[in-house]
Formats: structure tokens, C-alpha cells, sequence
């Protein structure tokens, strides 16, 4: 379908968004935050797809909410009825379904990886969105913030989840407290990035990973996701072992577990179907 406030492309396995409302810094109004959900969504059903890249339009990735929706809602009252075609189903039952909320909870819960190509500043919603991604690469001149208390509100949509699991506690605390942004090299250091790049390398840095990731057989890396995440917050080793056991004796049924064998003994290139 034709998105007004994203830019959806697919090749070769790989979805990107961008982020495409770039004369308000891709802040999110009602249309941008269902449009981004709805792509989500289709991509996290999408069979021919096994990486996903979101980045922004312009100089920024998101500077977060809209709050013109605040101070002037009869400015977007009028969209409700034109979200329609991307609204969901009423049988999707997903928590903050139609919003970013919904995105990141489709995110977190696809057995695809979602990398977050930080082209900008990320700031209050805009940040929670790229920690909800499991792999983050940086722009030498993107930025990042937890401006929420600074605007007089908590962190949310998962922000305040994902930042102490990317950063610990401690320094989790400072930037939630202090509200200040940072630069991408201080975000490398922290932990909070993969790495950082010059501009102009970006998005061939993202779309790399992503090409190396779709290589691999589908099964096996959504296993991997699930069991990653799992991981944070199992408490009992043995137990998350016999499930890793349990992971393992599926996969070795799977069509794509033969020809990973036959590829390697065969000295070529394996071929996976997702099957």
C-alpha cells in the first residue's frame, strides 16, 4: 500500500522503513505512529523477509511525539478517518495496537532481527524505538536522549525497559535522571550502540548486516532471537539450557539443517528455504 508517512522498500530478503516526516524531525503524529505499526506488522508476517532496517528521512531518526497533536488537536482530529486503511483488525489484540507502542512490542516479539540505522538525533520516543531494535548502528552525527523528564513526563514505550538491559542500571539512572542528550561515540561507549560509522557509510553498513543476517537459515536465527531475550530475564541456567536442547533437536528436523550439512561438505554456498 502507498504510505504517506513512511517509506517501505524490500530487496532480497531485507525491509527497510524510513522514518519520512522529516520537516518536523520525524516526530510522530497519529498518522506516523499507525503507518509504522502497519509496516511492522505486514514485515513481521512477510515469509520472503528476514531482516528489517529503520532509519530516518533528513538530518534526524526521530525527535519523538508530535506535541503539536497537544497543543493544537484540531489539527489532527481530521486524520482518524484516513488512518483507516492502516488501522488494525479488531481481532489483533496487541497492546497500543495502531501506535509505536504496538510497533515495538511486534518488534520485540518477531523472530526476525530489526536493526535501528541511527541517521540522526533519537530523542524520547524516537530512542525508545531504536532500543526496542537488536542491533543499533550509528551515525558519527546521530544523537541520543532520554528527554522525557525534561518535558515533564516519564519514559515510555518501552524506554525505560530496554535502557537499563543496553546500559546497566546505573548509567541507565543518570541518563533518565539528567535528561541530557549524547553523541554517537559516547553511545558506543556506553554500550548502547554496535558501532558507529561515518555518515555516508551508514546505511551499506546496515544493509550489509542485514545481507549477512538473511543468508542464514530463518529458523535457526529467530530461535536465536527468542532464546537471547529469554535469557535476560531467566534465572535458572539449566533450565534455559534444556531448552536450548530442545531448540537444537527441532532445528536438526529442519530442511535447512540439511543443507546447511550437505553445502559444507559439498564446499559451497548453502541455500536456506526457511523450511
Amino acid at each position: 500500500m502507498a504510505y504517506e508517512s513512511i517509506i517501505l522498500k524490500k530487496a532480497e530478503h531485507v525491509a527497510t522503513i524510513t522514518l519520512n516526516h522529516p520537516k518536523v524531525g520525524n516526530a510522530f503524529d497519529m498518522t506516523l505512529g499507525a503507518e509504522f505499526d502497519h509496516a511492522i506488522k505486514l514485515l513481521s508476517q512477510d515469509r520472503d523477509v528476514r531482516a528489517i532496517i529503520i532509519t530516518g528521512a533528513g538530518s534526524y531518526f526521530s525527535t519523538g511525539i508530535d506535541l503539536s497533536m497537544f497543543t493544537a488537536p484540531e489539527r489532527h482530529a481530521s486524520k482518524v478517518v484516513a488512518l483507516q486503511n492502516v488501522l488494525p483488525a479488531e481481532d489483533d489484540e496487541t497492546f497500543g495496537k495502531g501506535t509505536a507502542v504496538a510497533a515495538v512490542i511486534r518488534i520485540k516479539n518477531m523472530p526476525k532481527p530489526v536493526i535501528a540505522a541511527v541517521n540522526g538525533p533519537a530523542v524520547g520516543l524516537g530512542l525508545s524505538i531504536v532500543l526496542a531494535c537488536d542491533i543499533i548502528i550509528a551515525s558519527s552525527m546521530a544523537k541520543f536522549g532520554m528527554v522525557f523528564v525534561k518535558r515533564g513526563v516519564v519514559p515510555d514505550t518501552g524506554a525505560s525497559f530496554d535502557l537499563p538491559r543496553v546500559v546497566g542500571l546505573k548509567k541507565a539512572c543518570e541518563l533518565t535522571f539528567i535528561g541530557d542528550t549524547i553523541d554517537a561515540a559516547e553511545a558506543e561507549h556506553i554500550g548502547m550502540v554496535s558501532r558507529v560509522v561515518p555518515p555516508d557509510d551508514l546505511m551499506n553498513t546496515a544493509r550489509h548486516l542485514a545481507a549477512k543476517i538473511a543468508d542464514n537459515p530463518p529458523l535457526a536465527v529467530g530461535l536465536a532471537k527468542l532464546q537471547l531475550y529469554q535469557a535476560m530475564v531467566e534465572t535458572d541456567m539449566i533450565r534455559h539450557m534444556k531448552w536450548e536442547v530442545e531448540n537444537m533437536e527441532n532445528l536438526m528436523k529442519t530442511a535447512d539443517f540439511m543443507e546447511a550439512a550437505s553445502a559444507f561438505f559439498e564446499k559451497r554456498k548453502p541455500i536456506f528455504k526457511g523450511e
